[in-house]
């Protein structure tokens, strides 16, 4: 078990260098800010729309490869292994090459939406999880990974949850200094911000690329097995 919760863990902490998450309950607390309101009930609602999103997306995934698994019968060739483990490399590092110079930021109407109501922000939390949820290759991968054991470990589903929330502790500890009037805890704030918009794609893009190579360079030196 120790041997599946290392890997999701760091798999977990990769995807916690979230830029879109980061930039929108940034956006909602400077937005906040200027408007003399606080952040909370806007940033919250956020977070607890993105955390029911990629939990629910999570879940639907497991028991449908489960569901899938258990009446068909699937027989795990080395020649299938290495060629998933050829393609996987190679979408890695196609991933790592495409451009990470653009930087998201939150759309002006979800702004004026979190203004009128703050906890309609929910809907904008659903709508970017489950988006991001179906499209993460780390939950993706540890998604896999969890449905892979047979019979499914006892407390998958607690794994979802720690895993989702682990992804938002940024974003959370971005709400929680909020809250905080200090000068200290702003400039932590910013400088929480500033890090992880500036070398969490990077970071990612490297670990992607590193990952892929090892696993292309695997399945090449296995060709035999490909054919």
């Amino acid at each position: 078990m120790l041997g599946l919760l290392l890997p999701i863990l760091g798999f977990a902490l990769l995807d916690s260098l979230n830029v879109l998450n980061l930039g929108v309950t940034s956006a909602v607390v400077y937005d906040s800010r200027l408007g003399r309101r606080s952040a909370l009930p806007g940033g919250l609602s956020f977070v607890a729309g993105v955390y029911a999103a990629t939990v629910a997306v999570g879940v639907l995934t497991v028991l449908g490869i489960s569901f899938v698994t258990g009446r068909v019968e699937f027989d795990l060739t080395p020649t299938i292994r290495y060629w998933g483990q050829l393609i996987l490399g190679l979408v890695l590092i196609t991933v790592a090459s495409l451009s990470g110079a653009a930087r998201p930021a939150a759309p002006i109407w979800a702004l004026n939406l979190t203004r009128r109501n703050p906890w309609l922000f929910a809907v904008v939390g659903v709508v970017i999880g489950a988006g991001q949820a179906v499209t993460s290759v780390p939950y993706l991968t540890t998604l896999t990974m969890v449905s892979a054991r047979h019979p499914l470990p006892t407390l998958w589903p607690a794994i979802i949850l720690v895993y989702c929330a682990v992804t938002l502790l940024p974003s959370l500890l971005v709400l929680a200094l909020s809250t905080q009037r200090t000068i200290r805890a702003r400039r932590v704030q910013r400088t929480i911000v500033r890090m992880t918009t500036r070398y969490g794609p990077v970071t990612v893009r490297v670990l992607f690329l590193g990952v892929g190579v090892v696993l292309v360079v695997g399945a090449l030196v296995n060709y035999r097995a490909l054919w």
